[in-house]
């Protein structure tokens, strides 16, 4: 890889389902088949039951943001003509949290509470990741 070409996530089976959903434009999560819990990021067994029953759910997209943290240092070369930017953790309508970039025209109105919705642009080497937007 490049200085100029940013690194990009990889499916595993664990999160392949996700990936297939965020091509499609869809937030999918997984729930656990035994108890019913809704998590995110992919994981081979709950987190509160132990169980390794799995399906998966479209998810309506919509949350609050809990916080953020603007970048101003680039990780990585590839990054630095994208400073500054923001990243929110935001809570989902479905229970657990889930990370992404805040699109730039909600900078203004960020703040604890924010009603967002996320959706999946995809970057330059044709890859969909998590973006939110403001809704009110």
């Amino acid at each position: 890889m490049s200085n100029d070409e940013k690194p990009v996530p990889h499916a595993t089976p664990e999160s392949q389902p996700y990936w297939d959903g965020a091509a499609e434009g869809k937030l999918r999560l997984q729930r656990c088949a035994a108890c019913g819990l809704v998590r995110h990021y992919p994981q081979l067994t709950c987190p509160s039951c132990y169980s390794s029953g799995v399906e998966w759910i479209d998810a309506s997209g919509r949350g609050v943001v809990h916080s953020w943290t603007v970048a101003h240092h680039a990780f990585h070369p590839a990054f630095k003509q994208d400073l500054p930017y923001t990243l929110v953790t935001v809570d989902l309508a479905e229970g657990p949290r889930a990370l992404g970039r805040l699109d730039s025209l909600s900078q203004d109105r960020l703040r604890i509470g924010l009603p967002v919705q996320i959706s999946f642009p995809r970057n330059g080497q044709g890859v969909p990741l998590p973006e939110f937007t403001a809704t009110a």
